[in-house]
């Protein structure tokens, strides 16, 4: 579990959408209009409002037919220009990867999640570039060749071409993965041994929140460091009063599987601060509390799986409280058995009765966690402890993440049409490709330069000011006008960044679906499913318009 999901919100993302097309057009419609207001005057106003008014005429005069013909024309053409060879590159790879993948010195849980990454990884890698180069090629090669020439004479509006060529390309990019996809499922189910198999399936968890107590029993924010570089990790102290407390809201006995029972999954981390046996294993507890009665029920100690996680099943009839435990005396009367839904679930809210605020939601539940080994540590982070629901079939999670696949390729489609409507297909490549990069690696860069979290040494004259002054980003700058006029103009830079960093997409979301289901887990719809369709029906508009835009106002006469 070495992600942690983060949900995707709508409302947010719909709100920054129409602010960054609102600039954007204004922008476009402003710039436009001095232009021709520059070049000719009043002549130029009418002519600049002619001209919007045949662009609004041809948006709302569409014709579904024409596009659909058009969309067949295009589909025509992919085939003429071999796009389909793909599959016998397709067909090559997978005849003989089976011979570098498969090793029988891996677990079978890390079998499939190197199979899982190839097929996917390589479905994209593949259909990628074919689709990349049809998309960006297509209409520069129909100017070239002058067949557009013939289609524009018809009463076919420019519009409906753009919008033929994309449906056109997404068709074959459509029908390249679905074949791809369904070859590689069966290619894994035929590859993976029988114990893999059984690791083929997506679990569905609930994550709960994290917060630590400290050796001396006081609330604190994090753990103890045990001098790890990445801080992701917390520890725990054993045979202390140290806990890591996991809060999980909104339950009730759907999170029971098919036996009745709840299986709590956990990849705990062991440090030792002394070796000794190095074949002992370490224990821990859990204890189950109603944050609402206050009821806490021990359960008996379990063993770290330092390198692999384990599933603890805790049946729903909770075994009965007898006697101390490492938790402490629990609060529950002695020799009582308990039911895991009826007494250890809350019914009801707990409300803070200083704040007035709530603090547990009805349906919560507390597990601690408690290191047992003197002198040793347990280490967690949110994501490390979660409640496994029933799992679902793989092939839900694979559907759900050759979706993403689709919707990245349809992505590529719409910025490679519009890209050609106003490059030649080289440069429309290059451009394409670079929003393709700078998607994946560079937009994190940007934001951080935008905000001001970024030790970078401030904005471009402000880096420039410093380097040849010999100053690190952490030396303050000497006070002063000039100072001040530097971070005024840096600020200006950096708002014009901030709207390139909204219209670059991030193509970041579409491979966390192929994270989710190489680690056995369903893709969740709403941080890795909905964000790749926010972004597809963000981009499909101004693509659209601004394709047709570019591609009215070109010269067809110029190959």
């Amino acid at each position: 579990m070495d992600f942690d999901p983060v949900p995707f919100y709508l409302l947010p993302a719909v709100i920054g959408w129409v602010i960054v097309c609102g600039v954007s057009v204004a922008l476009v419609m402003g710039v436009s209009f001095l232009a021709m207001l520059a070049s000719r005057g009043g002549r130029g106003v009418v002519l600049w409002g002619n001209e919007l008014g045949g662009m609004l005429s041809d948006v709302f005069s569409i014709s579904p037919k024409r596009v659909l013909a058009l969309a067949q024309l295009t589909w025509r053409e992919a085939i003429r220009r071999k796009a389909l060879l793909v599959f016998v590159v397709f067909a090559v790879l997978f005849m003989f990867a089976g011979w570098f993948l498969s090793s029988s010195d891996l677990p079978p849980e890390f079998q499939v999640k190197v199979y899982v990454t190839f097929v996917l990884r390589a479905i994209s890698w593949l259909i990628l570039p074919v689709v990349l180069l049809l998309s960006c090629w297509g209409i520069p090669e129909d100017i070239k060749q002058r067949s557009l020439h013939t289609v524009v004479t018809k009463p076919a509006r420019r519009l409906e071409i753009v919008l033929g060529r994309m449906l056109g390309f997404s068709v074959v990019a459509t029908v390249v993965l679905v074949v791809m996809a369904v070859v590689g499922e069966f290619w894994i189910n035929r590859q993976l041994s029988e114990d893999a198999k059984k690791f083929l399936t997506c679990r569905q968890p609930i994550f709960g929140a994290l917060h630590f107590i400290d050796r001396d029993g006081n609330p604190a924010a994090a753990g103890i460091n045990v001098g790890d570089i990445w801080m992701f990790h917390s520890y725990i102290e054993g045979a202390s009063k140290a806990r890591a407390v996991f809060t999980f809201t909104n339950l009730d006995a759907g999170v029971l599987d098919a036996e009745g029972n709840l299986r709590l999954e956990n990849r705990f981390q062991a440090f030792r601060s002394h070796k000794g046996d190095m074949r002992r294993p370490l224990y821990y507890q859990y204890v189950l509390i109603n944050p609402d009665t206050g009821l806490r029920v021990p359960i008996s100690l379990k063993t770290v799986n330092e390198f692999r996680g384990r599933t603890d099943v805790i049946p729903r009839a909770l075994p009965k409280v007898e006697e101390a435990t490492a938790a402490g005396k629990s609060d529950a009367e002695s020799g009582k058995a308990h039911d895991l839904i009826d007494d250890v679930i809350s019914k009801q809210a707990v409300v803070d009765p200083q704040t007035k605020q709530v603090v547990y939601p009805a349906g919560s539940m507390v597990v601690e966690v408690i290191a047992i080994d003197p002198g040793q540590y347990l280490g967690m982070a949110r994501p490390d402890l979660f409640i496994r629901t029933p799992d679902r079939p793989f092939w839900v999670g694979y559907v759900k993440a050759v979706f993403g696949i689709e919707l990245m390729l349809l992505l590529v489609v719409m910025l490679g049409v519009t890209a050609s409507t106003f490059v030649k297909g080289p440069v429309a490549t290059l451009v394409t490709f670079c929003f393709i990069i700078v998607g994946q690696t560079a937009r994190e860069f940007m934001h951080k330069l935008v905000s001001g979290s970024a030790e970078n040494g401030g904005g471009v004259f402000e880096s420039i000011y410093r380097i040849v002054a010999h100053m690190n980003p952490t030396t303050p700058l000497p006070e002063g006008p000039a100072t001040q006029a530097m971070k005024f103009v840096d600020g200006i830079m950096l708002q014009g960044l901030w709207l390139v960093e909204q219209i670059i997409p991030s193509f970041d979301f579409f491979t966390h679906s192929l994270t989710y289901l190489a680690n056995g887990f369903d893709v969740r719809f709403d941080s890795a499913v909905l964000p790749g369709i926010a972004i597809v029906l963000g981009y499909f508009l101004p693509c659209v318009l601004l394709g047709y835009f570019c591609l009215r106002i070109r010269e067809l006469e110029s190959k």
